[in-house]
């Protein structure tokens, strides 16, 4: 039996668009057929209040402890998930190391703001001792202004996802109802970013199955 596509959302700094990124992706997947999972190991558990607020069962949340990733994870297997989204606490390295570790990659957002670019650092630190390819995906992507593409040059140490999140009300919204923006509005420009996010990790999919 096939183990899942395992993606690990981290960032150690709250408010950079970490569950919205978790849950838009596991809705998109599910979208295009794929049976996903997200284990949620956020103390604050917004991916799982968000699921509770689902009227629909897919895709499965787990509230869960970093320590029992592996047994999920072997489970989502016997299960038949294709993918599963692990989102992570803020602030919390060792659990985040734990999902990078059982992890085949590990997604990085992060807003375009110093603050948030200082705090990057250490997420990237994590992927690397973990020794998982990491890539950094610019968030809340104001409308106007240059400082996204100064943010890029800025971003060294770490692969730079070539989808950008805007900031987008409909992502409130969205978490609001228990959807992903492409259930709210599929016609909209964040469920367009989301869609080519997930078109980019279907490719990297391809290139970990080819090695």
């Amino acid at each position: 039996m096939k183990k899942p596509y395992v993606i690990a959302v981290i960032v150690q700094k709250g408010g950079a668009g970490k569950t919205t990124l978790a849950i838009n992706l596991a809705v998109a997947m599910e979208g295009k057929g794929k049976a996903v999972a997200i284990i949620d190991i956020d103390q604050q558990a917004s991916a799982t209040k968000w699921g509770d607020r689902r009227e629909s069962n897919s895709p499965v949340v787990v509230s869960a402890h970093a320590a029992r990733l592996k047994s999920l994870i072997n489970d989502c297997k016997e299960n038949g998930a294709d993918f599963v989204i692990i989102d992570t606490p803020p602030h919390a390295e060792n659990q985040a190391l734990e999902a990078a570790r059982v992890a085949d990659i590990v997604l990085i957002p992060c807003r375009p703001s110093l603050v948030d670019l200082e705090a990057m650092g250490s997420s990237v630190n994590i992927a690397k001792i973990a020794k998982k390819p990491a890539y950094v995906v610019i968030s809340q992507k104001p409308a106007r202004g240059s400082l996204a593409d100064e943010m890029k040059v800025a971003i060294e140490d770490a692969e730079i996802a070539p989808v950008e999140i805007g900031n987008r009300i409909a992502f409130v919204h969205a978490y609001t109802m228990g959807q992903g923006v492409i259930e709210y509005e599929p016609k909209g420009k964040a469920a367009d970013e989301i869609t080519q996010l997930y078109k980019f990790i279907i490719k990297l999919r391809g290139k970990c199955n080819e090695q």
